[in-house]
């Protein structure tokens, strides 16, 4: 298994300590693979929900193309608005 030198801070020295200290981890090595496996996580649900942003942008402006808008004056949005959070 490759090794790698990481700088903590102490507070996350202290953490990763603890967690070994409390039985939740063998050593200090299994803690910070459990840390990086959860950034993985992270970073792919993050690609994600980019990838499902950037469909519904381009959704909504295909549909600005289409003229499937509605346009609403000023007066009228803080009411519009309302509905629009009633209904869902």
């Amino acid at each position: 298994m490759p090794t790698r030198n990481v700088n903590l801070t102490p507070d996350q020295d202290a953490f990763v300590e603890r967690m070994v200290k409390a039985g939740k981890y063998q050593n200090a090595s299994e803690a910070i693979r459990d840390a990086l496996r959860g950034l993985q996580q992270r970073w792919k649900e993050d690609e994600l929900k980019l990838t499902l942003l950037r469909r519904q942008i381009k959704a909504g402006v295909d549909a600005l193309d289409q003229g499937a808008f509605t346009e609403i004056d000023d007066a009228d949005l803080d009411s519009s608005l309302d509905r629009l959070a009633e209904s869902r």
